[in-house]
């Protein structure tokens, strides 16, 4: 538990109060929202830290990452939320986009290729990137063009989008197999945790036209050089604590429920807190089986938005096998690595991660499978592992890392007001417009942060709305 001194009432009134059920990063930024605007905030969590599905823990002396995390220069919630628990500078930028793209099946020597940024107007930026691009051929990357330019034409507000998948509209615009796997998937993989052909267009032409074709430079790429944990955690904890939000983890809420009076009570083991607001920002399973009764039209729409798993490889050499900080791969099963020794804490030898998104096939396979797959892989991406001595080889599975960003799902996802006045909802999966991201998670906090106050008659921090002037 961590308790701060609650905040002054706000004048005019007394203080009014809020309860953030859920402690990843939704909930954070919903909590610290409020709580800058004069609110009385109590955040409950059901596990022993915060951080929801971006977090660490200890195995041995080295501290983990569940998963690698990564986010855009066009990402400025996120980038936000970072200055607002004073962690940017513990999770930079690149300084301009750069994405060493390796093909185990060309011959050693002429395996690698890139996707970089010129500093010139958009689309401009990525020309002479594209037109060098070896994966591709000149018919290819000339096609890829034209499907750019289709794409930055579409309309990111036409619902029509949401029921068509990326992969046929691809193919219609001229994309071979080639392309889709060397370009469009290398990108979308990563970011939407689906292939072409299973994601929505509508999430998938946000992503393209927000990362790479609206600002030079959108879509460089940052990344915690410290764990996770270190952020989400502790620096989130800090910050929380400094607004007054009283804290408690290992504190699972069992229901909630309206009052007769307007307000809610929110109940956990031991303990009943009535409180004027509630944000449930959990997973949308856990969500719908604490909304009360009529708070939506059609809360078994919640059950129907689908997830999607990501599997994470670790594996220790005895030695430094790798010298770019990570790659992406073609060719082979492996999709992006990661180096994590200096985030680990690891004294010597070398941290490599390896991060598998729609890994629906491999997220149960046994770790000696994985290790058979996975070890002679490395072996033929990077020539150093192949004289290495494996340390440790480990991986973990996170089972619903995301929501599933399938055709159809947008008219799933419901926004952050209830029918219930004072309930609130937030998490990745709810209507940011975006996929499950760090970014989507955000922002779901700020709009429900945003909605409770404007209920409550609470003014707006104005520093809460700075990365939406900045977007």
């Amino acid at each position: 538990m961590s308790q701060g001194s609650p905040p002054a009432p706000a004048r005019g009134g007394a203080t009014r109060s809020a309860v953030v059920v859920g402690g990843g990063l939704a909930g954070i930024t919903a909590a610290l929202a409020l709580a800058d605007a004069g609110v009385r905030v109590t955040l409950l969590e059901g596990r022993p830290r915060l951080g929801g599905l971006a977090f660490s823990f200890q195995r041995g002396g080295l501290t983990v990452d569940n998963g690698q995390h990564v986010y855009l220069r066009c990402c400025t919630a996120y980038r936000w939320f970072l200055d607002r628990i004073e962690g940017a500078a513990l999770a930079p930028l690149q300084d301009r986009l750069d994405v060493p793209v390796v093909d185990v099946a060309k011959p050693e020597g002429r395996r690698l290729g890139r996707l970089r940024r010129d500093p010139l107007p958009v689309p401009l930026h990525l020309g002479r990137s594209l037109a060098a691009y070896p994966h591709l051929s000149l018919a290819e990357r000339a096609a890829v063009g034209r499907a750019a330019l289709a794409l930055k034409g579409l309309d990111l507000a036409d619902p029509a989008l949401d029921t068509q998948d990326f992969g046929s509209w691809l193919a219609a615009h001229g994309q071979s197999a080639r392309a889709v796997e060397a370009l469009w998937d290398l990108v979308g993989v990563a970011t939407l945790n689906a292939v072409a052909g299973d994601a929505s267009l509508g999430l998938a032409a946000m992503v393209f036209k927000t990362g790479l074709l609206s600002d030079p430079g959108a879509a460089d790429i940052g990344w915690a050089r410290v764990p996770l944990g270190e952020l989400h955690d502790r620096l989130a904890r800090k910050a929380l604590d400094s607004a007054g939000v009283r804290t408690e983890v290992r504190t699972r809420v069992t229901s909630v429920s309206l009052n007769e009076n307007g307000t809610w009570s929110v109940q956990v083991p031991g303990e009943n807190l009535e409180t004027d607001a509630v944000v449930l920002a959990v997973p949308q399973r856990e969500a719908h089986a604490l909304l009360p009764p009529g708070a939506l039209d059609a809360p078994g729409r919640l059950l129907e938005i689908g997830t999607a798993p990501i599997l994470n490889v670790h594996v220790i050499y005895d030695r430094k096998v790798l010298a770019r900080p990570f790659f992406a791969a073609l060719g082979t099963p492996v999709q992006w690595v990661f180096d994590r020794t200096h985030a680990s804490g690891l004294p010597r030898g070398q941290y490599l991660a390896l991060s598998q998104s729609a890994a629906q096939d491999e997220i149960d396979a046994p770790v000696a499978e994985l290790r058979e797959r996975y070890l002679p892989e490395l072996e033929r991406l990077i020539p150093g592992t192949r004289a290495a001595v494996v340390e440790d080889f480990f991986v973990t599975r996170e089972r619903t890392a995301t929501f599933a960003p399938t055709p159809g799902v947008g008219r799933l996802r419901p926004g952050a007001r209830t029918k219930a006045p004072g309930l609130y909802l937030a998490g990745a999966w709810t209507a940011t417009g975006w996929p499950a991201t760090m970014e989507s998670a955000v922002r779901s906090g700020v709009s429900a942060a945003d909605a409770a106050l404007r209920a409550l008659g609470r003014p707006r921090p104005r520093h809460l709305f700075e990365f939406e002037e900045a977007a």
